[in-house]
This record gives C-alpha cells, sequence and structure tokens, in this order.
C-alpha cells in the first residue's frame, strides 16, 4: 500500500514527497509564530513515564547506523537516544485458496479455523469480520450444526470467497472493495446510471442479507437452546 510505503522509498520520488505524506504538516501551525510548518514528525507516546516516543509513518529499510545519523538530523532529535530501530513490517499468511473452505475451516480438518492476517485479509475491520465468521461457526460445529456461508453479496461473504478461491500460483491479502462484489443485474445497472448509485445498491443487498442470516442464526440458536 502507498501509505505504507518506506521513507526511503518515499524520498526517492522528489524532495517533496515526503512533505505529503507522514511528513505533511497541514493543520499544524507553529504556536509561537502562527505558520505553518514547511514538514513535520510525529511523535506518538509509547510508555506511561512519557519518556519513550515512535515516530509514525517511519518505516524503513535503513541499516541501523544510517537510521542513527538520519533521524538525528531532525531538529530537536540532535540527542535523542534510539530505543528500537525502525524496520518493515511483515505479514504472515497461509496460502488460503489451497488451504480454507468458504467457512474458514480447513480443508482437511474442519474442526481448524483461521482468521485475521494470517487468513489472507488485510485491515482491522477484514481480522474482525473473519473473527466473527468463525466464532458463528465454531459454535455451529460444536453444537452439531452446519457451518454457514456467507452469501456473495454480503462484503463478508465476497471477502472469504476472494481468500477462498483466488489463484494459487499468485494469492495476496487484500481489503474489501466493491470490485469483490458480484455486479449488479443488466437491469439494475441501466436503471442505476452513475456508480454511487449502484455502490448504494450493492450496499442494500449485503445489509439485506446480513438481515436474513441473523434471523436465521438467531432462530437456530434459540432451537438449539430449547433442546
Amino acid at each position: 500500500f502507498e501509505g505504507c510505503l518506506p521513507l526511503e522509498e518515499l524520498a526517492r520520488r522528489g524532495r517533496d514527497t515526503l512533505r505529503f505524506g507522514p511528513m505533511k504538516p497541514v493543520g499544524l501551525a507553529d504556536p509561537r509564530t502562527g505558520q505553518m510548518a514547511w514538514a513535520v514528525v510525529q511523535l506518538r507516546q509509547e510508555n506511561l513515564l512519557a519518556d519513550a516516543y515512535n515516530l509514525v509513518g517511519f518505516q524503513t529499510h535503513l541499516r541501523y547506523p544510517e537510521q542513527k545519523r538520519v533521524f538525528r538530523l531532525i531538529p530537536g532529535l540532535e540527542q535523542a537516544e534510539i530505543l528500537r530501530y525502525g524496520q518493515v513490517h511483515r505479514n504472515t499468511y497461509l496460502n488460503s485458496p489451497a488451504i480454507l473452505r468458504d467457512t474458514l475451516q480447513a480443508r482437511r480438518d474442519p474442526r481448524l479455523f483461521f482468521a485475521g492476517q494470517i487468513s489472507g485479509v488485510e485491515g482491522y475491520v477484514e481480522c474482525v469480520a473473519t473473527g466473527l465468521i468463525c466464532g458463528i461457526n465454531a459454535v455451529r460445529l460444536a453444537t452439531g450444526q452446519e457451518p454457514v456461508v456467507f452469501a456473495r453479496v454480503t462484503a463478508c461473504g465476497s471477502l472469504v470467497h476472494y481468500i477462498a478461491h483466488s489463484d494459487l500460483r499468485d494469492f495476496q491479502p487484500t481489503n474489501i472493495n466493491f470490485a469483490m462484489l458480484p455486479p449488479l443485474e443488466d437491469g439494475a445497472r441501466r436503471r442505476l446510471p452513475s456508480k454511487r448509485e449502484r455502490h448504494r445498491e450493492q450496499i442494500r443487498l449485503g445489509l439485506a442479507e446480513i438481515d436474513a442470516l441473523q434471523t436465521q442464526l438467531q432462530a437456530a440458536s434459540a432451537a438449539n437452546f430449547r433442546a
């Protein structure tokens, strides 16, 4: 993703690139002069003692001695003690199309469920969504019910369909996006000429399906409780 590029890769694109990325000064005026800064560095407090801070958005491949040299060029950080050097994060994930079903169960052992980044999704919401699907299906499996497959018209269903059915040779994690959802029928596309309207219709269809699934799951849960 563009927002996760290493600092030096951004710098290679031009002198001002960083000023429109992690060092963007918009909305941050100098309280002493009222003037907008040329560039800024955001520091995030890392501990309760407030003696350790993190440089926000500064992923880097730079070697440690070079990090120390470069970051101490920033005004105010000339004498900074570097407690932990920067690194580019690495995601570990399954080759999900070969391993996972549409229920997020392992193909070889349906007692195993996988959720979160390891399942091949990107993003906090996507990780939570796969956790929800695994939770629902694990409970259903434990109570003698069949796991559910979320319909493709839902964001959850399209996301899981992507990670379970992508090309085995070139599988890459992804966020949810409208392109994953099934396209509208021709009649709906003609009736809704603008992309925004078509997206709203896709959202409406997905929410209606989620409401129906929720009613189904609640009824099954109530029946199982009575039993």
